[in-house]
């Protein structure tokens, strides 16, 4: 957040942009492949620009977010999108169903040099584009065609990821993935509900783990 606090600056001059205290309350883990630590600068910069009233606007923040990690842009964002490229070419989606989700860490994260590093290829095929209508069995059934080229390289790493999946797949995850380049993974569940009842379940299995149920946010489409 700091970083992003002063590349904000250097973008709109120490004038406009006076000295400001910033509290983070961090409640994932550090390392842990789900973009927390670029979603808390994503948060920087968009407050940020409000409290100076800088006029800046979503592509020159997308610019600066980018000099600071390639998933800064689709932070920017903050709503469900396809991200192309190194992350920087973003498209939001005009629909998306609101899913319960699971996040699991075993207690340990993954450098993503490293996973990088480990990886036995890198010229792997496009993934397939999402179905034109969303809910939550066309979005089940869609991951199940893709792939984290990632996981066997992480996996490789830290062999605790593969307890985090059969802990998912224990508690009736419809399907269950590691989260970028880990060690998180993450659970699919109907509604929220049952993804909280899911995360009450691995949590008692596994208390010293990071166990915690969310939502997918919902985007309508205004046509239907």
């Amino acid at each position: 957040m700091v970083k992003a606090r002063d590349a904000l600056r250097r973008e709109a001059g120490a004038r406009h942009t006076p000295p400001v205290a910033i509290r983070l309350e961090k409640n994932l883990p550090i390392a842990s492949g789900v973009g927390g630590g670029s979603s808390d600068a994503a948060a920087a910069l968009s407050g940020l620009t409000r409290l100076w009233k800088l006029d800046v606007d979503d592509k020159a923040l997308a610019r600066v977010g980018l000099t600071l990690g390639a998933d800064l842009p689709m932070c920017l964002e903050a709503r469900p999108l396809v991200a192309r490229g190194i992350g920087d070419e973003v498209s939001p989606l005009s629909a998306f169903p609101a899913l319960g989700l699971v996040l699991v860490n075993p207690g340990v994260s993954v450098s993503t040099p490293e996973v990088f590093e480990a990886l036995s290829r890198r010229d792997n095929e496009a993934l397939p584009p999402l179905p034109k209508r969303l809910d939550f069995h066309a979005v089940r059934n869609w991951l199940g065609t893709t792939r984290n080229d990632l996981e066997a390289a992480a996996r490789s790493i830290e062999p605790a990821i593969g307890e985090a999946l059969k802990a998912l797949k224990r508690a009736d995850a419809a399907f269950a993935r590691m989260s970028g380049s880990g060690a998180t993974c993450f659970g699919l569940f109907e509604t929220g509900n049952v993804a909280k009842r899911a995360a009450i379940e691995i949590r008692a299995r596994h208390p010293d783990w990071f166990v915690a149920a969310t939502r997918s946010m919902e985007v309508t489409d205004a046509r239907d």
